[in-house]
């Protein structure tokens, strides 16, 4: 399910993914597929590892990378799902061929 929110998606970004609810900044923004997709991504993962498992990974490397790097956008880029999200955001087959924990390969 797709909201709009201005409130719940943090600035600097257009859209977040809170399993099982995806919140865009913009209502315009629910039409953009490469968007919508890149969030989809996030949603198997998060499926995948049983949601709870997913945050506290996601966090773990957040610190990981912020300390590898020292900037917070660096470091939120390079968080393996979010390697996997952004590569793979245009590819609008992706969560059609993707394998169970694909985002392995990121890390």
């Amino acid at each position: 399910m797709i909201f709009f929110s201005k409130y719940l998606v943090p600035k600097g970004y257009t859209g977040i993914t809170v399993f099982p609810f995806v919140f865009v900044k913009h209502k315009d923004l629910k039409g953009d597929k490469v968007l919508i997709n890149h969030e989809s991504i996030h949603l198997k993962q998060q499926l995948e590892l049983l949601v709870l498992p997913f945050y506290m990974f996601y966090f773990i490397e957040f610190v990981i990378r912020f300390i590898q790097y020292g900037n917070w956008y660096r470091a939120y880029r390079n968080i393996s799902f979010e390697r996997e999200a952004y590569i793979n955001e245009n590819n609008l087959d992706y969560l059609k061929t993707r394998s169970f924990w694909c985002f392995m390969k990121y890390v």
